[in-house]
């Protein structure tokens, strides 16, 4: 058996996880297991304000790619990766060689597969974070909550609580109000 190794494949872009899904069907299918331990797509998961609620998404880091620790010493895993549905083939070095000349791929450097498992690590450690974070003096309005509808300036910004200070008028009187990132949205 050779060594395992951290390749890098390219896929036809926004199909990603249906080609990792059909990789990882037609390795298990094959037993290959061993020779390809694991198929990743790197992400990170950010939140995003839509319609006055928050959701939660993912989004690639490289699009178009898909991470793959495997060992292709064996000839047979070189060719079920390259023919799965959605691979277009191994990212690889064609530098100085004919274009009609098959290539070999070229596996990725330890300190870059730390990098991009360090950043997925990472992603699944920490919650995701705020993609439009809100700066003091923002005019914002409530959408959540007793005070819905009404609007107010930010005073303060909390970012490790994710929550902020407005400032809103009641009653003629400038009131302070500690909100979560989710009971505001910019206004516009």
């Amino acid at each position: 058996m050779g060594e395992l190794k951290w390749y890098v494949v390219r896929s036809v872009s926004g199909q990603e996880k249906k080609a990792k899904t059909y990789l990882e069907t037609e390795i298990g299918r094959h037993g290959l297991s061993d020779l390809v331990p694991q198929v990743l797509i790197p992400v990170e998961k950010v939140f995003e304000m839509r319609n006055g609620k928050k959701r939660v998404r993912e989004r690639n880091l490289y699009p178009g790619y898909i991470i793959i620790h495997a060992d292709l010493t064996h000839g047979e895993v070189d060719h079920i990766i390259t023919s799965t549905p959605g691979v277009i083939g191994f990212l690889s070095d064609k530098e100085g060689k004919a274009a009609n000349q098959n290539t070999k791929p070229v596996p990725l450097h330890i300190s870059e597969v730390n990098r991009i498992l360090g950043i997925v690590d990472e992603v699944e450690e920490q919650a995701a974070s705020l993609e439009t974070p809100f700066v003091v003096g923002e005019l914002v309005k409530i959408v959540d909550g007793g005070f819905a509808g009404m609007s107010g300036n930010v005073s303060e910004v909390f970012e490790e609580r994710k929550r902020l200070n407005v400032i809103v008028k009641i009653f003629g009187r400038s009131q302070p109000m500690e909100l979560s990132y989710t009971q505001v949205e910019k206004e516009v």
